[in-house]
């Protein structure tokens, strides 16, 4: 069984390196966000709390959070493991879950923040001209407050876990399948199937 943490900033890719890792490894990806966005969707009650929030500019108080994970992992449909997206984002929700689980790895997945900008300025581009793309956190505003509380809260976490876990780190600036292929070559995994194993 494999259990994995991926962490970087919005815009680097957690979500496609995920499902990529997930696909052919019978991992079952399980991001946070997407979560929280179902429940929005959906208008349950989880998702007017969430929305509350949201809309006044906060973030999603850690207790809510954890109680989120905690309820999704207890499902248990994660035979063969599972990959962690979007959690944990700081200090207190890291140690919530290294109490709770015994991780594998973290992938970390490094991008600079202007690369960052391009890459939430295109998805938010392609929105526009009727394209699936950007998200509400796609805004400039939303982008710098995400930014800044990545540098901020986020950074510790690693720090963290590079005392308790193996942490592994990933150029997040080349082709989806190059990044792909080097995270599991750092994590000793078998070849992506889009990629001939080196």
């Amino acid at each position: 069984m494999r259990k994995y943490v991926i962490m970087g900033v919005q815009g680097s890719g957690k979500g496609t390196q995920s499902e990529m890792l997930a696909a052919d490894l019978d991992l079952v990806h399980i991001s946070v966000g997407e979560i929280f966005r179902w429940n929005v969707a959906n208008h349950t009650k989880l998702g007017t709390r969430v929305q509350r929030v949201i809309t006044a500019g906060e973030l999603v108080a850690d207790d809510l959070v954890e109680s989120v994970i905690a309820r999704r992992l207890a499902e248990h449909d994660w035979n063969y493991g599972f990959i962690l997206d979007g959690f944990p984002r700081n200090v207190a929700q890291a140690e919530f879950l290294l109490r709770s689980y015994d991780v594998d790895a973290v992938i970390e997945l490094d991008l600079p923040d202007s690369e960052v900008r391009r890459r939430v300025k295109a998805r938010d581009g392609e929105a526009r001209d009727g394209e699936a793309g950007a998200r509400d956190d796609d805004t400039e505003q939303a982008l710098e407050v995400r930014l800044r509380e990545f540098h901020e809260k986020t950074r510790p976490v690693l720090d963290l876990f590079r005392q308790k876990e193996s942490v592994v780190t990933v150029d997040a600036m080349p082709a989806r399948e190059d990044v792909q292929q080097e995270i599991r070559s750092r994590l000793g995994l078998p070849a992506y199937k889009g990629v001939p194993a080196q």
